[in-house]
């Protein structure tokens, strides 16, 4: 069975903005998105590996010809943090971005909905988890509206000694 490309198309006040699968053609626009947009930057066989290894848990965000954001992620064996307590698969969700112009538009949101629908139905996913800045509020109203509760502070988790807070949820 061939997978659907597209996955959502959004209308936002910029244009229709499609989520779609990943490609390996995209990584080096998602490798300027993280760069721009995120302290936090992974080697450009990061996002190759992410890519190889889950294609269907690596989304992209397009608005014409141009990538607006993205989110990739690995699925991971380990306890559950939720009950009931046993060995999980758990859909870490490794980053996600979108461009300056193109935030509070709705973009973010569809990533992660439709990232998780993916990881659920492609990777019987159990679980997923994050990791966010303690002072990246708009990031962790976003996560809590769709359902994710801080489980954990993480001291100076980030380079620069920020704490980060694992925020997760059930599927």
């Amino acid at each position: 069975m061939e997978q659907k490309e597209v996955l959502e198309k959004l209308n936002t006040p910029k244009g229709l903005v499609t989520i779609r699968f990943a490609k390996e053609n995209d990584l080096h626009q998602v490798i300027g998105i993280n760069r721009r947009n995120l302290p936090e930057n992974y080697p450009p066989y990061f996002f190759k590996m992410l890519l190889s290894e889950y294609p269907k848990a690596f989304l992209v965000a397009q608005l014409d010809n141009k990538l607006v954001g993205y989110v990739m992620c690995r699925i991971e064996i380990s306890p559950s943090i939720f009950p009931p307590y046993r060995i999980a698969r758990i859909g870490h969700i490794v980053s996600i971005a979108v461009e300056k112009d193109y935030r509070r538009m709705g973009i973010g949101k569809s990533l992660m909905i439709n990232v998780m629908k993916c990881m659920k139905e492609y990777y019987n996913v159990d679980e997923y988890i994050l990791e966010v800045r303690v002072s990246n509020m708009p990031a962790r109203k976003l996560y809590e509206k769709l359902g994710f509760r801080t489980v954990r502070i993480l001291p100076a988790y980030y380079h620069d000694g920020e704490d980060g807070l694992l925020m997760a949820r059930p599927a």
